[in-house]
C-alpha cells in the first residue's frame, strides 16, 4: 500500500468514526428524550388514575349534598310541629302526634344511613363558629360570653361537611 491509499484509508476511517459516534450519541440522546417522555406520560396517567378515583369517591359522599339539603325544611316542619303539640292536643290526637313522630325517626333513620348526622347543641355548650351560626347575641344573666342561650334549629352534616350550621343564640354577657 502506498502512502497516499494509507492517509486515504486513514481520511476515510477519520471520516467514518465521527459521524458514527455522533449517531450512537444522538440515538442516545433520542433514547434518553423518549425515556423521559414516557416516564411523564405514566406519571401524568397514574395522577389522573388517582384524581378520578378521588372524583368518584366524593362524588359517591357528597354527590346527595343538594338532596339533603332540600330535606331539611322537612326535618325542621316535622320537629317544630311535634314541639308546638300541647298536652291537649297529644291526647286527643294522639294517632295524629305518633305518626309524625314515627315519621321524624324514619326522616332521621334515612338521613343516618346516607352519612347525615345532626348537630344538636344544648343551651349553656359555648358557641363554636365552625358548627353553629348565630343568631342573636343577648346578654342574659348567669351566663358567660359566648356562651348558648337558646337554640333554634339543628344543625346538620353530611360526612364530615356542613351542610347547615345550628342556629342559636349566644350570651354577650362581660363576665
Amino acid at each position: 500500500m502506498s502512502q497516499e491509499e494509507t492517509t486515504a484509508s486513514q481520511v476515510e476511517l477519520e471520516e467514518f468514526e465521527p459521524p458514527e459516534m455522533d449517531e450512537l450519541d444522538l440515538l442516545r440522546a433520542e433514547r434518553d428524550e423518549l425515556r423521559d417522555k414516557f416516564m411523564r406520560a405514566l406519571a401524568d396517567a397514574e395522577n389522573s388514575r388517582k384524581r378520578a378515583d378521588r372524583d368518584r369517591r366524593e362524588a359517591e359522599m357528597y354527590g346527595s349534598t343538594r338532596l339533603a339539603r332540600d330535606l331539611l325544611p322537612v326535618y325542621d316542619n316535622l320537629s317544630r310541629a311535634l314541639q308546638s303539640a300541647s298536652d291537649e292536643t297529644r291526647t286527643a290526637a294522639a294517632a295524629l302526634v305518633e305518626g309524625v313522630e314515627l315519621t321524624l325517626r324514619e326522616l332521621s333513620n334515612v338521613m343516618g344511613k346516607h352519612g347525615i348526622t345532626t348537630i344538636s347543641p344544648t343551651v349553656g355548650e359555648m358557641f363554636d363558629p365552625q358548627t353553629h351560626q348565630a343568631m342573636f347575641e343577648a346578654a342574659l344573666p348567669g351566663t358567660k360570653a359566648g356562651e348558648i342561650i337558646q337554640v333554634m334549629t339543628e344543625g346538620f352534616l353530611l360526612h364530615d361537611r356542613l351542610l347547615r350550621p345550628a342556629q342559636v343564640g349566644v350570651s354577650s354577657n362581660v363576665s
